[in-house]
């Protein structure tokens, strides 16, 4: 099956270098970075907005950008949606208004009356049609911003930091939105992001990107898991995300019991039901590191495994560590006195005695 977007290209703006490729094969690709990596950049190469000077650019199978065949779509062609920080929408015209100005650009055969029927049920939004956009909420405006670009029936949806201006309750508000649309349009969407919640709760596809290079690209937690992506995004913490799946609760001890790859885990009674898909993170730090099966303690998750690989050591003296616990790839951040104490080295048998373990929708 060919990747549904492929991207190769080059260009500089002024003093920054851009040259990246990365292929997906569609849903929710992410790409995550630190501000002032190539995030933007990249997407506004693939929407048109930027023409790179040497590169591809192919989505659903149709090359929109390709300088050695001389070919450019113009952007107004690519039926390509564009989501940005701010909802942008008109002040003047009501929450319906805004919305039909979406179907100006899509196809002319398209079934105009029944697609806005679904994207006001999709985003929850019927009940704001008459409101102007200053009556509404940051989530609102997003929501409807959102259904605009859907409107225009695109081949793929472009979202540039959608939640960067919102609180966190807004947050909290819009996710299971964009999680529908991952999951019900069947539209490939290209989301940018540094924020690891986001990634965690809404990649299928992770692309990470550092100085305007690609520097993985993979499913979601086999390249979260990997030493040094937490830091692209300049946050403190690294962490481990693994595919688990509910597979029983226990009301006595208000648990949930989760299946993963790397073993059992018991977490705090969730209300998911069993058979439910979710994805868990567990921070680094919350890992504690055992030479032998650990007995007498709290701690209810305990999963053996083998250390990988060690990374360097960070100033302050944190050492990184990527365990192996049956084939899932799990992270622990201990000292370096520690790793040294341990006799820690690539290959050793280990215990990953797991503190605390949360868990996000699929």
């Amino acid at each position: 099956m060919s990747p549904v977007i492929e991207i190769a290209v080059q260009h500089r703006l002024g003093q920054f270098q851009l040259d990246a490729a990365f292929a997906s094969d569609g849903r929710l690709t992410v790409l995550f970075g630190r501000s002032g990596s190539g995030k933007t950049s990249l997407v506004n190469i693939i929407g048109g907005l930027i023409a790179p000077a040497q590169g591809r650019v192919v989505v659903d199978g149709q090359v929109l950008v390709d300088t050695q065949a001389g070919i450019f779509v113009p952007k107004h062609r690519r039926r390509i949606g564009y989501v940005f920080q701010e909802a942008r929408l008109f002040p003047h015209l009501n929450v319906r208004q805004n919305l039909l100005f979406g179907r100006w650009f899509s196809p002319r055969d398209a079934k105009a009356s029944s697609h806005l029927a679904g994207v006001l049920e999709l985003l929850g939004i019927g009940h704001l049609l008459q409101r102007r956009p200053g009556a509404l909420s940051g989530g609102e405006r997003q929501r409807v911003a959102i259904g605009r670009a859907l409107l225009s029936q695109p081949r793929l949806l472009l979202m540039d930091e959608p939640l960067a201006s919102l609180d966190e309750a807004r947050k909290a508000e819009i996710l299971p939105y964009i999680e529908r649309l991952r999951d019900e349009i069947g539209v490939p969407i290209v989301y940018v992001s540094h924020s690891v919640a986001e990634v965690v709760r809404l990649a299928t596809t992770l692309v990470t990107v550092d100085h305007g290079r690609v520097t993985a690209c993979g499913p979601t937690a086999q390249v979260m898991s990997r030493l040094g992506v937490a830091g692209l995004s300049g946050a403190p913490e690294a962490g481990s995300v693994l595919e688990a799946e509910v597979v029983g609760h226990d009301p006595d001890y208000g648990l949930t019991t989760l299946a993963t790859g790397a073993g059992t885990l018991q977490v705090a009674r969730s209300a998911l039901p069993t058979g439910e898909k979710v994805r868990v993170r567990i921070l680094a730090s919350d890992v504690l590191i055992s030479l032998s099966p650990p007995v007498g303690v709290s701690a209810l998750n305990i999963l053996p495994g083998t250390i990988a690989e060690i990374g360097e050591r960070r100033p302050g003296g944190a050492v990184e560590l990527l365990i192996d616990c049956g084939g899932d790839k799990l992270l622990a951040r201990l000292t370096a006195k520690s790793v040294d104490a341990l006799k820690l080295l690539p290959g050793s048998a280990v215990y990953a005695v797991i503190k605390s373990v949360s868990i996000d929708a699929p």
